[in-house]
C-alpha cells in the first residue's frame, strides 16, 4: 500500500490525535464506530460523529465508506494514509499501550531538537493478514493461516486459535493455539502468508493457556563480582529498591523480558561491568527458559 507522508495541516494537536486514531482504527480493524473514539477520548456520542465528519471532508475525502451491516465505517476501495504511515506498528503499539496513545505522540513529527531516539525496523504486516487474526482472537475462533518458518521456508498450512497478540520490545507475534502440534504456540506476525481464513469456534481458548496464564517474578541484582561502590551505581540505573528490581511478567514471556535486558540466562560473561545486573532467582526460573 502507497503511502504518503502526513500533511503539515494546522490542526489544533487534540483533533490530529484523533484524526490518526480514526485511520488507524479503520485500516486495521475494518471497523470504525462512534464508540471507539468515545471510549478512548472521553468524548460523546455527537463529538465523535462530527470528529469523522471533519476527517472525511478535511483530512481523507473519500477514505471510508459507512456500511450498514457492520453499522459502522469501513475504509473505501481507494484508501490511502493522510495523517499516519499506514504501518501496522501503527496500530499494534496502539494497542499494546491499551490506549494510551503513547505511541502516537511518539511517532508524531515534532522537531524538537537535541533529541534522537532509534528506532526498531518495521516488519511489515498486511492489514488483510492482521484483522481476520485480530477478529478471531476477539471471539476464540478458529484460525486457516499459511505460515512460515526458519524449520520450513516453504509455507505451511495450518489451524490455529490465536488469543493474544505480543510486542516483546524487537517484534511482534501472536500466541494461539496449534492443532498441529496440540499446544500454545507462538507466532511471529510477519510470517503469515496470504490472508487467514477464519473458521468455527474452538474450546481452545486463553483460559486454557496455562503458561501464559502463571505469572513469574524476575528478581534482578547488580552482578556480585563488581565492587560495592559499582553495585550501588548499578542498582541507581535500574532503580532497585533493597538492591532489587523485580519484575513481574508471565512465566512464558520470561525469555523475551530477560532478552531486553541482554541478559543470557544461559552463561555468565567472564567480564562483571560487560553485562553488570544477573538474575537472582535462576533457579525458579529454568521451566520458563528458552531450551
Amino acid at each position: 500500500m502507497p503511502t504518503r507522508p502526513a500533511p503539515q495541516w494546522p490542526f489544533r494537536w487534540e483533533l490530529l490525535l484523533r484524526y490518526r486514531f480514526i485511520e488507524t482504527i479503520a485500516l486495521w480493524e475494518g471497523r470504525l464506530t462512534t464508540r471507539h473514539l468515545c471510549d478512548t477520548f472521553g468524548i460523546g456520542r455527537q463529538q465523535a460523529s462530527k470528529d469523522i465528519n471533519n476527517y472525511l471532508r478535511e483530512v481523507g475525502p473519500a477514505n471510508l465508506e459507512y456500511d450498514k451491516y457492520l453499522k459502522g465505517y469501513k475504509p473505501a476501495a481507494g484508501f490511502r494514509p493522510r495523517v499516519t504511515q499506514g504501518l501496522a506498528d501503527e496500530y499494534l503499539h496502539l494497542m499494546a499501550r491499551n490506549n494510551e496513545l503513547l505511541n502516537v505522540f511518539e511517532s508524531l513529527a515534532l522537531n524538537v531538537a537535541n533529541v534522537e531516539v532509534l528506532s526498531q525496523p518495521v516488519r511489515d504486516v498486511k492489514p488483510e493478514v492482521l484483522r481476520p487474526i485480530m477478529q478471531a482472537a476477539r471471539q476464540q475462533k478458529r484460525l486457516d493461516v499459511d505460515y512460515v518458518s526458519l524449520n520450513n521456508p516453504d509455507r505451511e498450512g495450518r489451524i490455529i486459535v490465536p488469543h493474544t497478540l505480543v510486542y516483546t520490545g524487537l517484534r511482534w507475534h501472536v500466541r494461539a493455539w496449534c492443532e498441529k502440534n496440540r499446544e500454545y504456540r507462538d507466532f511471529v506476525l510477519s510470517r503469515f502468508r496470504d490472508i487467514p481464513e477464519i473458521m468455527d469456534e474452538s474450546e481452545h481458548g486463553v483460559a486454557g493457556d496455562s503458561e501464559w496464564n502463571t505469572r513469574v517474578t524476575i528478581r534482578i541484582v547488580a552482578d556480585p563480582r563488581l565492587s560495592r561502590e559499582q553495585q550501588e551505581v548499578v542498582q541507581v540505573d535500574y532503580g532497585m529498591e533493597a538492591g532489587a528490581l523485580e519484575i513481574s511478567t508471565r512465566g512464558k514471556l520470561v525469555p523475551y523480558a530477560l532478552k531486553l535486558l541482554h541478559i543470557d540466562p544461559k552463561e555468565q560473561l567472564e567480564d562483571p561491568t560487560a553485562q553488570q545486573i544477573i538474575v537472582e532467582n535462576r533457579a525458579q526460573l529454568s521451566p520458563w527458559l528458552f531450551a
